[in-house]
């Protein structure tokens, strides 16, 4: 459905990379000044995200502002402001070796890692991200740390992810996915090989149905924006999902309507309806 211009949405909920960020991984003024003018006049603007905690404090500096955050694609609510994990939802030790076996079977040749989290983004006392050995990182900012495979499967984590290097997440995915069962959920915010496994029924929607909640605020009447499978649950269940121009033709077709790509200020020309 669409939303009349009078009615304006209670909490936006917006992706990170390909959607509130330029491809550079900047801010454009125009989408600063807009978010910035929906909170001021009173939306909440909840960050949506598959960044771990750890990697909400340069949104937050663009931003201005520290909103609240679902991370990790829903497993946890964070609070940049105080630096405070709320909520974590993890996989099991077990659930985590259940899925190792089945990822070695399907997809040979796949390198394993997971996220683990503590009380704050950073927790100096425990490598957060750990990786089996050979693991080749899907982004230019590796902070992994290696373990064996073993070590790696030995406490529970928020998110496995699976990375088979010039591979394509989409068919990974496809091939991976019938054989999961109810050991997790399993998405994807990029095609270059890597995929992300968390907790069964865990997902961006559920993450901000845990935020609004509280607040009173109903699913109707919050606005979505994505660009990535991993968007699409949020995009089917809030009232308004808007698919960015440059998004997945899967993400497109879970949105209520398109907008222009991130890189032409998408998130700014819709939330300018109601405020400018």
């Amino acid at each position: 459905m669409t939303r009349s211009a009078n009615h304006k949405p209670a909490l936006i909920g917006c992706d990170v990379d390909g959607t509130l960020f330029n491809d550079d991984e900047t801010l454009s003024p125009r989408t600063r000044a807009a978010v910035r003018a929906a909170v001021a006049g009173g939306a909440q603007f909840v960050l949506a995200t598959g960044r771990p905690p750890r990697w909400i404090r340069p949104v937050v500096e663009a931003l201005g502002f520290a909103p609240m955050a679902v991370c990790a694609n829903g497993a946890v609510i964070y609070d940049p402001e105080h630096d405070r994990v709320v909520s974590a939802r993890t996989l099991s030790a077990d659930t985590l070796a259940a899925l190792a076996d089945i990822t070695r079977r399907v997809i040979p040749g796949a390198g394993l890692a997971v996220e683990r989290i503590g009380e704050r983004a950073h927790d100096a006392a425990t490598p957060q991200f750990v990786s089996s050995p050979g693991y080749e990182h899907a982004w230019l900012n590796p902070d992994n740390t290696e373990v064996s495979l073993d070590d790696l499967l030995s406490a529970p984590a928020i998110k496995l992810l699976i990375r088979k290097a010039g591979a394509s997440s989409a068919e990974m995915a496809a091939a991976l996915g019938p054989h999961l069962g109810e050991e997790g959920d399993l998405t994807y915010s990029t095609n270059n090989g890597l995929l992300e496994i968390v907790p069964r029924g865990i997902s961006k929607a559920s993450g901000l149905r845990e935020v609004g909640a509280p607040l009173g605020i109903a699913e109707t009447d919050v606005i979505a924006f994505g660009d990535m499978p991993n968007d699409i649950p949020m995009l089917l269940r809030a009232g308004l999902g808007v698919a960015m121009g440059n998004a997945h033709p899967d993400a497109l077709a879970a949105a209520d309507e398109v907008t222009s790509r991130n890189t032409e200020d998408g998130v700014a020309r819709v939330l300018e309806r109601w405020w400018s």
